[in-house]
């Protein structure tokens, strides 16, 4: 019989009275504890990417140079799609605070994304129109902190909320106040008051869009 040299039987053969050791002992010491990975019961149907914050500072955006105070806009997205708005100013965060104003053709003072409108080389003189108010903490919408309610509580909720709903008596003054300016701008300009009030549209038009002179 052949008996290899280091195996278990040649020890016992060659060194009966040694004591058994282990061949391959241990690396691990007692302080040490071996982290065990468990199996995930489940398992994602589909890829979920990770979402990263970004570090990349926000600047200011910058005002197009065809955007000055007083220049009439066209609308391009949103409520009032198609409305030609006069700028007003640009607020802290970027966006273009306009108006319609409202007694023409129904659009508020409001904020909106300079990418959304197109400038127009026709201008309302707005120096007198006081804008000062006008910043993003006075369109921020009031937080209510979230609370328990009954069935009764959810219903009287809802009716409170279709009449807040409503604007304030504070905003309806200032929309008053900002569109009389206005409008006495406009109506030092024959035929400003009808453009303003019409909606723009394209029709059977010879050129392309990006040719016509707005």
């Amino acid at each position: 019989m052949t008996v290899l040299r280091g195996s278990l039987a040649c020890r016992s053969i060659f060194h009966p009275d040694a004591e058994e050791k282990d061949i391959m002992p241990s690396k691990q010491t007692a302080t040490e504890k071996k982290t065990v990975r468990k199996t995930p019961g489940t398992y994602p149907t589909e890829k979920v990417q990770k979402a990263f914050r970004p570090h990349k500072k926000q600047n200011a955006q910058k005002l197009r140079a065809s955007i000055t105070p007083g220049t009439v806009l066209i609308v391009l997205s949103g409520r009032f799609a198609g409305k030609r708005v006069v700028f007003l100013k640009q607020s802290s965060n970027g966006l273009l605070i306009v108006t319609g104003p409202y007694e023409l053709n129904g659009v508020p003072v409001r904020r909106i994304a300079q990418h959304l409108v197109i400038a127009t080389s026709t201008k309302v003189d707005v120096s007198a129109v006081d804008v000062s108010k006008f910043d993003d903490a006075y369109f921020a919408k009031p937080s209510a902190p979230k609370q328990k309610k009954s069935e009764q509580g959810f219903f009287a909720e809802d009716a409170s909320a279709q009449q807040s709903k409503k604007p304030a008596e504070a905003r309806l003054a200032d929309q008053k106040s900002v569109d009389g300016a206005v409008l006495a701008s406009v109506k030092k300009t024959e035929g400003l008051a009808s453009y303003l009030a019409h909606s723009f549209s394209l029709r059977g038009v010879s050129r392309p869009v990006h040719l016509l002179k707005f």
